[in-house]
Parts: C-alpha cells; sequence; structure tokens
C-alpha cells in the first residue's frame, strides 16, 4: 500500500511594503476622513452652522434699529460684510481642535506608522477646513438673503468677494494648525484661541463703524485685517459702507489690498511655523 501525497496550493503573499500613493493622494485620504467625522458627528458642525446664523440674526434684530450706518444704507445689509468677517477668523477654532483632538487620542502616532506622504495629515486637515468653511459662508447668504441682504455688484465682483473671503479663511486655517501644533490639548485650544480671537473680531468694523470708537481703540481698529476684510466684502458685494475720507489710512482707503497683504503675509508667516511646530511636537 503506497502513501498518496496531495499538494495544496500555497497562497502567494505579497512581499512589497505598502508604498505611499503621492502627497494629494493622500492628503485627500485624511480629509475624507476629517469628512466623514463631520458627517458621523455633526455637533462638530455648530461653529459652522448655527453660530453665524445665530449672530446675524441677533445683530439684525437686536441691535439693528439702534446703529446708524454713516453715510446711508440699510444695517442688515452693512452687517453682512462684518458677520462673513467674524466666521471666516473663526475657521481657525475648527482646524486647531481637530488637530489638537487627534494629538490628544493619538491618531497622529497612528497615522505616523503608516506609509503616508509626509505633511498629508496637515495638508489633509487644512483641505477638511477648507471645505468646511464653504457651508458657513452659504448659510450666511441664505440668511442674509431672508433678512433683506442683497447682492448689489456684478457677478465678477460677487465672485471676487466669495474668493477673498475663501483665501482669508485659507490664511486662518494655517494660524489654526499653528495654534493646535502648540497646544495640546482641545480645552486649551478653545481657551487660547477665544481670548485672542473673539476680541480681534469686536475690535473692528464688524458690527459698527470704527468711527464711532474712541481714540486709540479707533486707530488699532482702522488697521486690523477684520476690519478691512469686513469693508472688502461690502464693497465687492455692493452693499453700504461708512464713506471714505482723505484722512483715513491707507488700509481703510485700500481695503481689498491690504486684505490680500494679510492672507499674503498669514500664510507665509504661519504655514512655515506650523509645521515646524508640528514636527516638534511628534519628537516630544
Amino acid at each position: 500500500m503506497t502513501d498518496t501525497t496531495i499538494s495544496r496550493p500555497t497562497a502567494t503573499v505579497r512581499t512589497e511594503p505598502y508604498r505611499s500613493r503621492g502627497l494629494l493622494h493622500d492628503t485627500w485620504v485624511i480629509a475624507r476622513r476629517g469628512l466623514t467625522h463631520l458627517v458621523r458627528q455633526p455637533e462638530q458642525l455648530t461653529d459652522a452652522t448655527i453660530q453665524p446664523v445665530m449672530f446675524v440674526l441677533l445683530f439684525a434684530y437686536v441691535f439693528g434699529g439702534a446703529i446708524a450706518v454713516p453715510g446711508g444704507g440699510e444695517y442688515r445689509e452693512f452687517l453682512m460684510g462684518g458677520i462673513f468677517a467674524q466666521t471666516v477668523v473663526f475657521t481657525a477654532f475648527g482646524v486647531a481642535l481637530s488637530l489638537a483632538t487627534d494629538r490628544k487620542n493619538q491618531a497622529i502616532d497612528r497615522f505616523r506608522s503608516l506609509p503616508i506622504a509626509r505633511g498629508a495629515v496637515l495638508g489633509g486637515h487644512a483641505l477638511t477646513n477648507l471645505l468646511k468653511s464653504m457651508l458657513p459662508i452659504v448659510l450666511m447668504s441664505l440668511c442674509g438673503l431672508a433678512i433683506g441682504w442683497r447682492v448689489h455688484s456684478s457677478i465678477a465682483d460677487a465672485i471676487l468677494g466669495y474668493a477673498l473671503l475663501l483665501g482669508f479663511s485659507f490664511a486662518m486655517i494655517w494660524v489654526g494648525i499653528l495654534l493646535g501644533s502648540v497646544i495640546a490639548t482641545p480645552e486649551g485650544v478653545t481657551g487660547t484661541g477665544f481670548v485672542v480671537l473673539f476680541p480681534l473680531t469686536f475690535m473692528a468694523s464688524t458690527f459698527v463703524p470704527t468711527r464711532t470708537m474712541p481714540g486709540l481703540l479707533r486707530v488699532v481698529a482702522e488697521w486690523n485685517p477684520v476690519t478691512t476684510l469686513s469693508d472688502a466684502a461690502r464693497i465687492l458685494f455692493g452693499n453700504p459702507n461708512t464713506p471714505v475720507v482723505p484722512e483715513d489710512p491707507w488700509s481703510i482707503q485700500h481695503p481689498i489690498a491690504y486684505s490680500v497683504i494679510w492672507i499674503v503675509a498669514i500664510i507665509v508667516i504661519s504655514a512655515p511655523l506650523a509645521v515646524r511646530a508640528y514636527e516638534k511636537s511628534l519628537a516630544k
């Protein structure tokens, strides 16, 4: 009696290590993860949905009748440029919180163990929050239309106005990445960001004309980029704005150019500092 040997096919084991498919692909993977979290945890969108709409309604109906716009015009239309600017500045909160949360729950450590492109994590967070920043702008536009706000300029100027808002939002995202890389906890980010960003949006022409402010505060407000972003949005949307006089500083006389300068300056300064702070945080 002979033994019969039965041969079984052996499974082919892939021995090649997984390799990154490139920075753009890996960035989109991280960004898609962030978008998925927003869909599954919609409470994270309160700062991008409820808050801006609440500010529009409160200031339009509570303070609207008590504030006059120099040069005439409807306060509700004056208000919208400031609300747009304030919400764009608060974009830094979202990305700082998400990055600090990933650091706290050690998601960043798991990303480091994967063969992903360098810079994909920060790029993914930036892309997620840039897409997220479009949501409040759309909601505020719809809410503004409901309370009487209208775009009185050309289509080209209106598109430029929205592009300027998104550009400033992208710049503030890098401020948020820097904040989230320096401060390790979401609680710390919330406290620090509130102390820094909230006063910045009120010491400006966000809700009231700068001419109503006392001496030193008025000077600060006139050079505050939140003021010029608000004024630039009003100009590009054809809304009421404080008339410019020869005594006004260059920033007030050229709010669009001044806002663009700030966008470039914030990105050029904040982006390298954010990357360096992030890499330094990984070494701890």
